[in-house]
């Protein structure tokens, strides 16, 4: 275990799901004195996994893809030491069938941003043309109130293998409404980039084997004070400071030089601090867990069209199932859902009809916001009125959507704000420079990223 800090003040994070965490480990791995509280008696907040006693594996509570381009994600991963605990696909592929028509291809980016795989049929997606792609350029200038869908035709073969499932993954929203601003970002960093940032990596074991588990051992490495079961019903303010967190049964005094980051779910967040607003309207997302081994050849995962199955991925003893913005089948009984959607996994994975496997259906109602414009104006920055409090949360304006590399960057941002609040209050040394303001912009924030 590290040595206690000598830096002055703590940092009180609120919340220990993967904004709270990627907080956490950014500060305490600086020498920050940091205290996390989570009101369960696990982390991991909707990223997590546990042993389901009826299926008799470790299973996620949903499925998350990482990919190489995600830059916030992999510094949190290397920082925690947790990179070989994933699966990477020994190249930028991205398999997809189309269950209308059996046809199969693989989505092959080509090193570098100038995207010359359009112009090979080998890589480009099936049934289309190079000349298809330059739509994609309209969603650069998409106005703050532009839709996927108002920009790029809804009735193109490349629209819906391409366009749609991405955009209805990542921002958890039908593609006729989801912001069209958000979704070129999510290309930009990922596509866009190239092959380099387009390798798909897997968890080899789960959620919290990768993610959750290294980053609370991280901690304890450095000393911080981890406090399960300890859930914030108010916060105190006080001359523009947060002054005391009021736990259930406790209070803890915050010390002007401290500072408070709240990483809670935007549900919660509004019921703490006055006057914050934040989206309203969510979406579900339905899960389903086979215990069966996949046959021989199965890609760590592989993008479905023309079927009720969106993504199927390959995990040990389990092939799993994810539909995002799915309130067409999050009202189906379990049952239901199980065959409609083993159905699909079998044609997808060419298995002989059967009836489905043991299986778990997760529904999570209210799992990420809509990322419509309309939504979009309601996301608060990190920073709030009171100088110690900031914000971290995969509802918090990050410039992406509510996934794991938008939660992870919201943590560092907030930890950024400690940074330089911690920064601006020492006495500077002799020829130092003052600290640089905080910057104001996405791009500034990526810049800062480790």
């Amino acid at each position: 275990m590290s040595a206690p800090s000598a830096l002055p003040g703590r940092v009180h994070v609120v919340g220990a799901g993967l904004a709270g965490l990627a907080a956490a480990v950014d500060l305490a791995g600086a020498g920050h004195a940091v205290v996390l509280y989570e009101s369960g008696p696990q982390a991991g907040g909707r990223c997590r996994s546990f042993l389901d006693a009826e299926l008799g594996v470790r299973i996620d509570n949903g499925n998350h893809l990482l990919l190489s381009g995600n830059a916030s994600a992999l510094a949190y991963v290397a920082r925690i030491g947790a990179l070989d605990r994933f699966d990477r696909s020994p190249e930028a592929a991205i398999p997809f069938v189309d269950l209308a028509t059996g046809e199969r291809w693989t989505l092959r980016p080509s090193p570098g941003r100038i995207p010359w795989w359009v112009f090979s049929a080998a890589r480009r997606v099936a049934g289309t043309h190079a000349r298809d792609y330059l739509a994609a350029l309209r969603l650069a200038r998409a106005k703050p109130e532009d839709t996927v869908g108002a920009l790029l035709s809804r009735d193109s073969v490349l629209f819906r293998r391409l366009w749609e499932p991405p955009a209805v993954a990542a921002l958890n929203t039908a593609a006729a409404d989801a912001s069209a601003g958000l979704f070129w970002r999510v290309l930009a960093e990922t596509v866009g980039c190239g092959a380099a940032a387009c390798r798909p990596l897997v968890p080899h074991e789960g959620l919290s084997e990768s993610l959750v588990d290294p980053a609370l051992a991280f901690l304890a490495r450095h000393g911080a004070d981890i406090r399960f079961g300890s859930r914030l019903r108010a916060l105190g303010f006080a001359e523009q400071l947060v002054s005391e967190l009021l736990l259930d049964g406790d209070s803890v005094a915050v010390a002007p030089q401290d500072s408070v980051i709240l990483a809670v779910p935007a549900a919660v967040a509004p019921r703490l601090v006055p006057g914050l607003i934040v989206p309203q309207d969510y979406a579900p997302i339905v899960n389903a867990h086979f215990r069966c081994a996949a046959p021989e050849g199965t890609p760590l995962f592989l993008g479905i069209v023309g079927g009720a199955a969106e993504w199927v991925f390959r995990k040990p003893e389990v092939l799993s199932v994810t539909v995002s913005a799915a309130d067409r089948l999050v009202g189906l009984a379990a049952e239901e859902l199980r065959d409609l959607l083993w159905r699909d996994v079998a044609r997808a994975l060419g298995l002989p009809p059967q009836a489905a496997p043991p299986a778990r259906i997760v529904k999570e109602r209210r799992a990420t916001f809509r990322a419509t414009p309309a939504q979009l104006r309601r996301r608060p920055a990190a920073a709030t009125r009171w100088a110690n409090l900031h914000l971290a949360g995969d509802y918090v304006e990050t410039g992406l959507p509510a996934t794991i590399e938008g939660a992870i960057r919201s943590g560092m941002i907030a930890a950024s704000r400690v940074h330089y609040r911690h920064a601006s209050t020492l006495e500077p040394k002799p020829g130092s420079l003052p600290p640089q303001p905080l910057p104001t912009t996405i791009e500034g924030y990526q810049r800062a990223l480790p």
